[in-house]
């Protein structure tokens, strides 16, 4: 095979990759994302965590593709950037760590701003897919019967060192993200627990949110919960056993489909 023919089945390949990685949380029939960390919950004077990044058809398994983490943001307790460590993609998993250097509770979210365009040129049809940010200089000029959707994604979880603090839970005012009632690393079987969605900072009513344990590769009983906020954006969830669990949501707004993921640890009373 040419050198040429090589490289156009390589960009094919990664063109499908990511929209397949864009769609993920905004359909409950397509692969699902998620981070996984090796705990949520540690103490000691100089605690690691490990966490695997991926996209499965079953939870928290290997089989499909890599995360790719572009837009990986780790915050700190006292809300600076903190690095990842090690990072390695392999063929089915990313695997990266971090370094708790502070007490308190982190913040480690991939997110992303996904464009894509239809458009006519020349009487011929055109489309385009990329970041939000590059789809102004991808539109050539002449262009007719355009058509954008934007696709926003986070991905994300929360650590804790120590004793909890809430300086990273601060939202960001942009997408669909969680605001924590209940402390995300204060989760216990048994026990109810409540959040927020906000959307652009403000609550978002009526959205159903899908809770699904891990380990159900295993069991027939997939255990997955639907739930549904209220007006205020806020959601009640009841563990009903200790694990660690996915939670997702999705909502469209004219044009934009915004998605959110998270991982949590539930422990044992």
């Amino acid at each position: 095979m040419q050198t040429s023919s090589i490289k156009r089945l390589g960009r094919a390949a990664a063109l499908l990759a990511f929209a397949a990685t864009l769609a993920a949380p905004l359909t409950a029939s397509a692969h699902r994302q998620w981070m996984l960390p090796s705990m949520t919950v540690l103490s000691g004077e100089d605690p690691w965590i490990t966490v695997d990044a991926a996209v499965s058809n079953d939870l928290f398994v290997f089989e499909h593709v890599p995360m790719r983490l572009t837009g990986l943001s780790i915050t700190g307790p006292d809300g600076a950037p903190v690095e990842a460590e090690n990072s390695f993609t392999g063929k089915y998993r990313t695997v990266f760590d971090i370094h708790l250097t502070k007490p308190g509770t982190y913040r480690v979210a991939n997110v992303s701003d996904g464009a894509m365009v239809s458009y006519k040129l020349g009487g011929e049809d055109k489309r385009w897919r990329g970041s939000a940010g590059e789809m102004a200089t991808a539109i050539p000029e002449g262009a007719t019967d355009v058509r954008k959707t934007y696709t926003q994604r986070r991905v994300e979880f929360f650590v804790t060192s120590g004793a909890p603090t809430t300086t990273a839970l601060k939202p960001t005012g942009k997408g669909l993200e969680l605001s924590p009632v209940t402390h995300p690393n204060d989760l216990f079987a048994g026990e109810a627990a409540t959040f927020a969605l906000l959307l652009d900072g403000k609550p978002a009513a009526d959205v159903e949110v899908t809770v699904a344990p891990g380990g159900v590769r295993y069991r027939d009983d997939r255990g997955e919960m639907t739930l549904k906020t209220d007006a205020q954006g806020r959601f009640t969830v009841t563990w009903p056993t200790a694990g660690f669990y996915w939670m997702e949501a999705s909502v469209r707004d004219g044009d934009r489909s915004s998605g959110y993921v998270a991982t949590f640890e539930v422990l044992k009373d």
